[in-house]
């Protein structure tokens, strides 16, 4: 891979949905451009992704508070979850109450939790033994993709260099238009009758319907840094994510809205420096009679494209921009004249062109697995 970041900006319109809700049950929302807009939290953007279908083959880390525990499930026949507590705890990984595991929430590889195994299962080594090797084991097995993205911060006082800088960036998606939340009264009715006539249970719950930008940026050269210089499982790292990100939302109250749309477009440049193009909707989408609220986003977005690449890109600047929509649905009108990107109709097709300009073909990195170094 380039020096180069890769940016990807997405138009993603939901149906009434509570796909992040704050803590009082309500869709998170934001006050931008002076109107209040639906939100959804860049935390939760990122852990949809990464846990994901087309993210898992690429999936090597775990985020748990239950390390002690995933040791001794990696070995057969012996005991050594109390060892392996001892150890953590003496490298600041403190124990929590019994059987709930740590009270640190630690970031590591699955790679990583095989080799503390196997070390700590040796009778042969003592906890003192073993706590430098465990140490380093710890501070050095990160070479997997969803961590090279999103990046660790670990501080136990006693573990150095534990620290991984992330090479992915991702905003809190907002809403083009400005939000209008809504209250769902609902009951429950019970299904044998009887004399106590009435719902069996009674209650509200907001909602939201918005058609969301969703930007995110990848730093190629700290990816690949990440990833030990790996270039084919950094290649396949950016695919999957693409894919992942288009492909995926958010979990929240599926069950009872099944807002599982996809964007209506997506737009990727390869380019040197980060642009978050929020401000394109500083000024709300507003529906207009005889048009949708997605081609007015899109719209929007490509006339302040258009100001923006005049006004900060040269004719001869390294930047290359590629447009999906589905079946070429919805061109970028305003570049239209001038031609600057390259428009998809195929997703998959879309991640090709974006590889092969970096010098990668989809085909021979697309079944790379995840791995430590």
């Amino acid at each position: 891979m380039n020096n180069s970041l890769i940016e990807i900006h997405m138009i993603q319109n939901h149906c009434p949905a509570n796909l992040n809700r704050d803590d009082l049950g309500a869709p998170k929302s934001c006050f931008f451009g002076g109107v209040l807009r639906s939100r959804i939290s860049s935390q939760c953007i990122k852990r949809s992704i990464r846990m994901s279908d087309d993210f898992g083959d690429v999936l090597g880390g775990i985020r748990t508070r239950r390390l002690a525990e995933l040791i001794q499930k990696s070995v057969q026949g012996t005991d050594i979850k109390k060892k392996a507590k001892e150890i953590l705890s003496k490298l600041g990984v403190k124990s929590g109450k019994v059987n709930a595991g740590s009270d640190m929430l630690v970031y590591t590889t699955t790679d990583a939790i095989v080799q503390m195994a196997d070390l700590i299962s040796n009778d042969a080594l003592t906890v003192q033994d073993l706590l430098e090797p465990i140490a380093e084991i710890i501070s050095t097995k990160v070479h997997v993709p969803d961590m090279a993205l999103c990046g660790r911060m670990l501080e136990t006082g006693e573990i150095k260099n534990t620290t991984v800088e992330a090479a992915l960036q991702v905003a809190h998606a907002i809403s083009t238009h400005e939000a209008h939340p809504e209250i769902d009264y609902f009951v429950a009715v019970d299904d044998v009758k009887g004399e106590d006539a009435g719902a069996g249970y009674i209650d509200e719950a907001m909602y939201a319907s918005a058609c969301f930008y969703k930007y995110f940026s990848i730093d190629c050269r700290q990816l690949l840094h990440n990833l030990a210089g790996n270039e084919a499982l950094s290649a396949k790292t950016i695919g999957a994510f693409i894919l992942s990100a288009a492909r995926t939302n958010p979990s929240g109250k599926q069950n009872s809205y099944a807002a599982h749309n996809y964007p209506e477009g997506i737009l990727v440049e390869i380019k040197q420096r980060p642009f978050n193009y929020s401000n394109a909707f500083i000024k709300p989408v507003e529906y207009v009679k005889g048009t949708d609220i997605v081609s007015a986003s899109i719209g929007q977005l490509s006339e302040y494209l258009r100001d923006i690449s005049i006004g900060y890109y040269s004719k001869d600047s390294d930047r290359s921009m590629f447009w999906f929509s589905p079946n070429k649905r919805h061109p970028l009108e305003a570049l239209e004249e001038g031609k600057d990107y390259t428009h998809h109709g195929v997703l998959e097709e879309f991640v090709y062109a974006i590889l092969k300009k970096n010098g990668h073909n989809w085909d021979d990195v697309k079944n790379i697995k995840a791995h430590g170094e």
